[in-house]
């Protein structure tokens, strides 16, 4: 049987970041080297299974006449159940627009190949949803289902919009692009996002991108231009695109001078253009279009089966109906990509739209977490399905911020009370331990459901709420321990001693100008101390206001924030 040459993967030299591949005597790529996987227990390498770089055999009869009966066009129709490692999550699947069982090659390394960013500017918090959503779905299957993942992420650092950007910083593409890939990848780290198993520039796989385009053409999907533009033959596909739509819309504003065959055909690879960034190809000098780098990359590693793959809705199409046509037409497999999930938009509330760059009405990841905890804002996007469109505002982010200063709060009374620093009688430990039982049966269940978050953090709230109570009744046994009467009083004091720490830390005196400024550096640290007390007895619900002369105190109701009377 004839196998088509595998694409040239990466360097042993460099670890996910292949240099360009040279050729054999016969013309024929080397066969890629696959990334190493973390073995149990010990440092060695982990095969991919199946290797999976060269084309794969041919379907049954009986396959191919189902997925000519079900036509590949019709969502849901003649969509293949993969064999291998039951998770025990059934998830919404945008392929068939319902929830199947997930099923994984193998629960030590299930493939999962992300979409990342266009490097041109900051990410906001619109970015930041989707790939906070998708961290929490990828924890839940490693730590609750048992299932690690291999992710790999693209990184898109040559773009029209990189080039545009470029030139108005008066810097090069390159230069601008690795400015803000480092940028994204702090803003990554500061949300608490796992980085994923591999990042992968396109930049930096353009041979790759050459020999997958050629082996399109080969296979009769895609065609050269006299300008040296390649394009995607739509046409080709006959009715098995659209798996994710259904239907293949037209394109809008196609210019009168376009090269295309059909205006339905989509760019493989971009002539050169004057003051551009450009790859030879055996069409001459251009760069790669968007949609075949996500592909190249996702089988450089993955080779001709993908478990899963993600990314916003926005980008089902155009953007993964064209990796899916252009990932079997390559591999000439019948289903490349088993699962796609995509995440809701977050809408600005009131607006009803989307935050975007595009419409100007974002927030920068940097400028948002300047005033609010990366905790808040994964709560925040906890309390919704990751499949939703989510309204960002201030009332949903304070009602995410009690919810966290209230499981704070439980966490910090019950280790008291088991260190037998809280104050009261026994508490009933058998009721606890029942609920607890029935508290993580029903996490299990709300997260083997799609993921559901929002009912596994109901139930949590309400193992919070029952297991309060309990401290309550107990501290309520012992007269007068622990009353408000005493826990005021304690407040009362600690409040008037940082006052007066506070008072003598920005006291001058009559020093000339620099003996002043000294001696105020020289206090620095107690102010400093002062702010870190006031924002630690925040987190337990004490505001501390801090005014001229003086400062004031109040207890805030953990489910509001408000403030409550001192009674």
């Amino acid at each position: 049987m004839h196998r088509s040459p595998p694409l040239p993967g990466p360097s042993p030299n460099r670890r996910y970041l292949p240099a360009p591949p040279e050729r054999s005597t016969d013309g024929r790529l080397p066969r890629p080297i696959l990334p190493p996987l973390p073995s149990h227990g010990t440092h060695g390498i982990k095969p991919w299974p199946s290797a999976g770089y060269t084309r794969p055999r041919r379907p049954s009869l009986g396959v191919r006449r189902r997925a000519r009966a079900g036509g590949w066009g019709a969502r849901g129709q003649g969509w293949l159940q993969p064999t291998g490692y039951d998770t025990g999550v059934k998830v919404y699947n945008s392929l068939t627009r319902r929830k199947d069982p997930l099923i994984v090659s193998r629960a030590d390394a299930a493939s999962w190949y992300s979409c990342g960013p266009t490097v041109y500017d900051h990410a906001h918090l619109g970015h930041a949803c989707s790939y906070v959503r998708f961290d929490i779905i990828r924890r839940i299957l490693s730590r609750v289902f048992g299932c690690t993942v291999v992710m790999v992420m693209g990184i898109t650092d040559v773009d029209d919009k990189i080039i545009r950007r470029a030139n108005e910083m008066s810097v090069s593409p390159a230069s601008l692009a690795r400015l803000y890939e480092e940028d994204f990848k702090q803003d990554m780290a500061a949300l608490k996002v796992l980085p994923p198993t591999a990042y992968l520039r396109v930049t930096e796989h353009v041979p790759q991108i050459v020999a997958f385009i050629e082996r399109l053409i080969a296979n009769g999907h895609a065609y050269c231009t006299a300008k040296g533009n390649v394009y995607f033959d739509l046409q080709s596909r006959g009715d098995r695109y659209g798996k994710l739509v259904g239907v293949a819309p037209g394109p809008v504003g196609e210019p009168v001078d376009s090269d295309k065959r059909h205006t339905s055909d989509f760019a493989l690879w971009k002539a050169a253009k004057p003051q551009e960034p450009f790859w030879g190809s055996p069409w001459g000098d251009g760069r790669p279009g968007w949609h075949i780098e996500c592909s190249t990359i996702a089988s450089l590693v993955f080779g001709s089966q993908l478990d899963i793959h993600s990314g916003g809705v926005d980008l089902a199409f155009p953007h993964h109906e064209n990796e899916i046509a252009q990932c079997e037409a390559f591999h000439q497999c019948p289903q490349w990509g088993n699962y796609f999930l995509h995440s809701g938009h977050l809408h600005v509330k009131g607006g009803g739209e989307k935050m975007s760059k595009s419409l100007k009405n974002y927030v920068t990841i940097k400028d948002f977490l300047r005033s609010t905890s990366p905790d808040v804002f994964r709560l925040f996007c906890l309390r919704s399905s990751y499949r939703s469109a989510i309204d960002y505002s201030e009332g949903a982010l304070l009602e995410a911020r009690s919810l966290l200063r209230a499981t704070a709060a439980f966490v910090e009374d019950a280790r008291a009370y088991l260190r037998g620093q809280l104050a009261g009688g026994p508490i009933q430990e058998d009721v606890l331990w029942e609920r607890l039982g029935r508290t993580k049966a029903a996490v299990q269940a709300a997260l083997a459901d799609d993921f559901d978050t929002v009912r596994a953090v109901d139930a949590v709230m309400d193992l919070v709420h029952h297991g309060n109570r309990q401290l309550k009744a107990a501290s309520e046994c012992v007269p007068g321990a622990g009353s408000p009467a005493a826990l005021h009083s304690l407040v009362e004091e600690l409040v008037c001693f940082r006052l007066k720490v506070r008072q003598f830390a920005l006291a001058s005196g009559e020093a000339p100008g620099e003996a002043r400024r000294q001696r105020l550096l020289e206090r620095q640290p107690l102010l400093e101390a002062c702010d870190a007390l006031r924002r630690d007895l925040a987190v337990h619900g004490i505001s501390i206001k801090d005014r001229s002369g003086s400062s004031t105190w109040e207890l805030l109701d953990p489910r509001t924030e408000d403030p409550k009377p001192r009674s």
